[in-house]
């Protein structure tokens, strides 16, 4: 199984997100374009001509930029543990990094909805008690998001008992 991309940096241990998320996301992309090309091509080619029908081309020449988009947003997340903070990076074009302290952790939750669960992922989701600083990471593999989230509470427990 890809597990992402993992890196030192700044003597930070980087952890990229599994392969999973990107069939994942891949896999949504091509079913709607192909479903969009469809619906638009269909109706167009019996309704106005068949040359109308080419106008259904549009949601496949989408799909093939969606394509490579995805690609690129998957490779920009990650995220690292350090002592008293986690650290998660993401964005291409705006990067985005966020900083979440462990002694500010409220609730540390592991979801999956059932698309999530076909692909055999899961999503980890951090809340603080301000919510701009809530932060997730989508598409890790359950056994990781359980041992995350188990950590991540007990450090959370630990840093606040000293507040």
């Amino acid at each position: 199984m890809d597990t992402g991309t993992k890196g030192e940096t700044d003597g930070l241990r980087w952890v990229g997100l599994p392969g999973g998320l990107l069939t994942m996301r891949r896999t949504l992309l091509v079913v709607w374009s192909g479903l969009l090309a469809v619906a638009t091509a269909l109706p167009l080619g019996l309704l106005v001509g068949p040359a109308w029908a080419a106008a259904g081309a549009f949601w496949l020449a989408a799909g093939g930029w969606g394509w490579a988009l995805l690609g690129r947003n998957w490779r920009s997340w990650r995220y690292a543990e350090r002592a008293d903070d986690l650290l998660i990076s993401r964005g291409v074009l705006w990067r985005e990094q966020t900083v979440v302290p462990y002694g500010r952790m409220q609730l540390v939750e592991v979801t999956s909805g059932p698309v999530e669960r076909r692909f055999g992922l899961a999503s980890l989701q951090l809340h603080t008690a301000a919510a701009a600083t809530d932060a997730r990471i989508p598409g890790l593999v359950p056994a990781e998001a359980e041992r995350l989230r188990d950590r991540l509470a007990a450090l959370g427990e630990a840093r606040s008992a000293g507040l």
